[in-house]
């Protein structure tokens, strides 16, 4: 299994414009390219799911994720954001990288945990979250899944 697999180039911003954690994750569920009603059960539990503690990593990364009907197969989204928006991480840092991971609660593949596995094992290489902010196509991003997402 590669990261790079589940990233399609739509479901990838290199420049949100969020200014607060709710729309930061407001503007990572619309790029999915969902209809309004999915977008609105997505964004709800993705908040709900930040209630229970953050999912900022720390090192400028967060991870929101969830299991809903919403979607029939696992959907993945990046987004990055210039200056940084408070999300409460374990570090007490602004987040600028944000991977978001929704799934339907059974999958035949399985494939919800080990995505978020490879996210978060991704994210603690030293590298990589100098090589996200200096992101300048959503290429140069797909290319260091290739290289470093296993």
């Amino acid at each position: 299994m590669h990261l790079r697999d589940f990233f399609s180039p739509e479901a990838i911003s290199l420049d949100l414009a969020a200014v607060t954690k709710d729309d930061v994750l407001a503007e990572m569920v619309g790029l999915l390219g969902l209809d309004e009603r999915a977008r609105g059960v997505i964004l709800r539990l993705v908040q709900r799911r930040e209630l229970l503690g953050s999912t900022g990593i720390g090192r400028g990364v967060a991870v929101p994720h969830c299991r809903t009907l919403a979607v029939n197969r696992l959907r993945v989204a990046f987004g990055r954001h210039r200056t940084g928006v408070e999300f409460a991480s374990i570090d007490q840092k602004p987040v600028t990288s944000v991977f978001l991971i929704v799934a339907p609660p059974a999958e035949v593949a399985n494939q919800y945990l080990p995505v978020l596995g490879k996210i978060a094992q991704l994210a603690k290489d030293p590298a990589v979250p100098d090589r996200l902010a200096r992101l300048a196509t959503v290429d140069e991003f797909l290319t260091l899944l290739d290289q470093k997402g296993g």
